[in-house]
């Protein structure tokens, strides 16, 4: 059964492409790479943001976001084999979608403002301060090391499912099926023609932010 559009697939797949990239350029100081990398996470992630709320039904947050006591609910069971009936994120993946979407935000966020002390600054550093934008790089920095935490903790829960429960959860992202019992209702999917014109719209939005502020 389909339960992962291409879009979403897409997100998830190429983001991790481009925050290695931007990794590697800042290690290198090949800064204006890391520019064009970081904006285009910007523009993956307000990609992501308004799939959620007009996206396929698995793509959008009133779907797996749930209480936080739902989420601890479904935490007790994780030692528990049993049959992976899950269409979508579960409860407690649904908030971590959520965390690692807001520790984004917050480092491409920093990342308009930062500077390097260099020749190189974010497109908006011009519109603040100097101490500002150092401040505002030092978070930055900071904000990579919890990005980083999450990305591992991410893995390490994906691990946890496999060994503890014998889910899979990786390959539907990259399918975008899963094998579920017959009578399990199928997600409404969204036009895969919408995503491709709001990406083109936020992608031009993007460059007009990255090369005329």
């Amino acid at each position: 059964m389909p339960v992962w559009d291409l879009p979403t697939r897409l997100f998830h797949w190429i983001l991790p492409v481009l925050l290695l990239v931007s990794y590697v350029s800042v290690q290198a100081n090949y800064m204006r790479v890391h520019l064009a990398s970081g904006i285009a996470v910007l523009a993956l992630l307000v990609f992501r943001l308004i799939w959620g709320l007009i996206g396929s039904e698995t793509a959008r947050f009133s779907h797996f976001l749930h209480s936080p006591f739902a989420a601890l609910r479904h935490l007790r069971h994780l030692t528990r084999r049993e049959p992976d009936t899950q269409i979508g994120h579960n409860a407690a993946g649904g908030w971590m979608v959520l965390v690692m979407l807001l520790i984004l935000f917050a480092q491409v966020g920093t990342g308009l403002f930062a500077n390097d002390d260099g020749s190189t600054e974010g497109p908006l550093a011009k519109f603040v301060r100097k101490d500002t934008s150092d401040w505002l790089s030092k978070l930055h920095s900071i904000n990579f090391d919890i990005l980083l935490g999450a990305v591992v903790l991410h893995l390490l829960a994906i691990a946890a499912y496999a060994i503890l429960k014998r889910h899979n959860l990786v390959r539907p992202m990259i399918t975008g099926k899963k094998r579920l019992p017959a009578a399990t209702p199928a997600p409404r999917m969204a036009n895969p023609l919408v995503a491709a014109v709001l990406l083109v719209v936020i992608g031009v939005g993007a460059w007009f932010l990255a090369t005329r502020v």
